[in-house]
């Protein structure tokens, strides 16, 4: 439940976003842009509730098309608001495509982004011999028959703390390669197959180009072999082509338990359950 004590002016606050990456260019705001970004959006619907000027911080800076189910922000309240008026009002000037789910107090040492010890993504693809219009834009599309089977093994190649250049992005600004990859594993529910993965982090289009070398596995283009190859040699040119976007969501981000932050559900019914 909501709480409707108000907090002390300065007091620095946690919120959990829920948002439809197809409406947006991505998370960050960029101020030479015209296209709208979730951070801009949310900010916007804080400010007014704040009536002052409000910046958020947030866990996983996510691209163009990419969804947030279990984003993490945290920012400073200026004025003293209570949780409940911070989710409830915000999300009276959020468009329908982003929902703060809670607000909580935290401690000053709290930070949404360094403060989180793994991120959790799921990637959907409609694994049928036609495309699905009722999900276009929320899950990636594949005609071609997958092995998942195949697609899973290769994916477990990739546990461990490892150089994951071969799935780094030219434009990724990481100082290093380096990720310690938790758990990776590849299901089919029904026409959908699902590629779930956690980390400490993740370098930029890293979960995308792992999932387009993961198809190339699935659809018999490679060899299950052929991941832990790519891998090793840590040369993006060798790896897949960038999967969509629109096929994948942040579904949670961890914090230790001292932060006392509100669990995150497994997500909505494309999500929920799987794993």
């Amino acid at each position: 439940m909501l709480q409707d004590t108000p907090l002390t002016a300065g007091q620095r606050v946690a919120a959990r976003v829920e948002y439809h990456g197809g409406y947006f260019h991505g998370w960050q705001s960029q101020p030479k842009l015209t296209c709208p970004t979730v951070q801009e959006a949310v900010q916007e619907a804080l400010s007014k509730v704040a009536s002052t000027r409000v910046h958020t911080i947030c866990a996983g800076r996510t691209d163009t098309g990419v969804h947030g189910f279990g984003q993490v922000i945290h920012f400073e309240d200026p004025v003293g608001r209570s949780p409940k008026a911070w989710v409830m009002g915000t999300n009276r000037y959020l468009p329908g495509s982003v929902r703060l789910h809670w607000a909580e107090p935290v401690s000053g040492d709290f930070h949404a982004r360094f403060s989180a010890v793994s991120r959790r993504y799921r990637y959907i693809v409609l694994n049928t011999p036609v495309r699905s219009s009722l999900l276009d834009g929320l899950v990636t599309w594949c005609r071609h028959a997958l092995d998942v089977d195949a697609m899973h093994q290769a994916a477990s190649t990739l546990v461990g703390e490892r150089d994951f250049s071969a799935f780094r992005a030219a434009g990724c600004q990481a100082f290093k390669p380096m990720r310690c990859v938790t758990h990776c594993a590849v299901v089919r529910m029904g026409d959908y197959v699902v590629i779930d993965i956690v980390a400490n982090a993740f370098l930029l289009h890293m979960v995308r180009n792992i999932a387009g070398s993961l198809l190339a596995v699935g659809s018999g283009a490679r060899p299950l072999s052929w991941l832990a190859e790519v891998l090793d040699k840590r040369d993006r040119r060798l790896a897949a082509e960038t999967a969509p976007a629109e096929g994948l969501y942040l579904v949670r981000v961890s914090y230790p338990a001292q932060f006392d932050l509100p669990d995150t559900p497994e997500g909505p019914g494309l999500l929920r359950g799987w794993m």
